[in-house]
């Protein structure tokens, strides 16, 4: 309790005493709500907003399904399935920062390899990061290529869990491969399928590195997020108070997410009883 309230109460009542005030480093005066009424009129953090639910809804969906299939794929027993988990594991242990700096050699718009692999089969070449419609997309692709291997890892803990009894009635009932993936290994992974979505959801509430790298929030705020606005405000413009407040909502927003996934995930059943 004591390390509690030293490292996050306390730092989270302070956060939101200077989101009352116009904190910049010298002044420190009351001003109540009107950095959240700022907020309301601030179009960079509005387009911040719709760009973290963007990334969120499009990276969290596509990683789960992947790496759902990949667990199931790789579950066996053969002696090179170890190497593929392996591989497929290597994004996610390595850091942010040097899979940004990957993907950022990945997409340049003048010597990267995609696009002389559209060279080379006579497509155009994409500016890819520096296109506002593809930039978010990118970054997208890039995340579900971050996480897939590590949603496989805990699908596949999950799934030495399921009792094969069960596998073993449906096949001598006639279930085939799919329905048996649909009404037995689905509804018995449900709590690590919620705990998959709480986690996931909230590192693409959090997303930072890959942004302030890749694109730095460009072009045209076309890939900012409400953590990049934060550390925009902050640390480059110096309006604490005004970044204190965007914490607050992203730490609502993020708390909302985090408990529909507890409510949908606490009611599964356990199979086995």
């Amino acid at each position: 309790m004591i390390f509690f309230s030293i490292f996050v109460l306390f730092p989270l009542l302070q956060n939101f005493w200077n989101s009352l005030t116009n904190y910049n480093l010298t002044d420190h005066d009351f001003i109540g709500l009107a950095n959240y009424q700022r907020l309301l009129e601030d179009r960079s953090f509005l387009r911040s907003i719709v760009n973290t639910l963007i990334f969120a809804l499009g990276s969290v969906a596509p990683a789960m399904l992947l790496g759902f299939v990949a667990a199931l794929c790789v579950g066996g027993g053969s002696r090179a399935l170890p190497a593929v988990r392996t591989l497929l594991m290597f994004p996610y242990i390595i850091s942010l920062v040097s899979a940004a700096m990957v993907w950022l050699y990945l997409f340049d718009p003048g010597s990267g390899i995609l696009n002389k692999i559209l060279l080379s089969i006579g497509l155009p070449a994409s500016d890819w990061l520096f296109d506002e419609h593809l930039a978010l997309p990118c970054l997208i692709v890039m995340n579900i290529w971050k996480y897939v291997g590590y949603v496989m890892i805990i699908d596949l803990a999950a799934l030495k869990g399921v009792p094969a009894v069960l596998h073993e009635a449906a096949r001598v009932d006639g279930a085939g491969y799919f329905r048996r993936i649909w009404h037995i290994t689905l509804p018995a992974i449900k709590p690590v399928s919620g705990f998959l979505l709480a986690t996931l959801s909230v590192e693409c509430f959090k997303t930072f590195e890959q942004v302030r790298i890749m694109t730095d929030g460009g072009p045209v705020n076309a890939t900012t997020t409400i953590t990049h606005q934060i550390y925009i405000r902050a640390f480059a413009e110096f309006k604490m108070g005004y970044a204190s407040a965007m914490s607050v909502v992203l730490l609502l927003m993020v708390l909302m997410v985090t408990l529909f996934n507890l409510k949908v995930s606490g009611q599964s059943r356990d199979l086995t009883r």
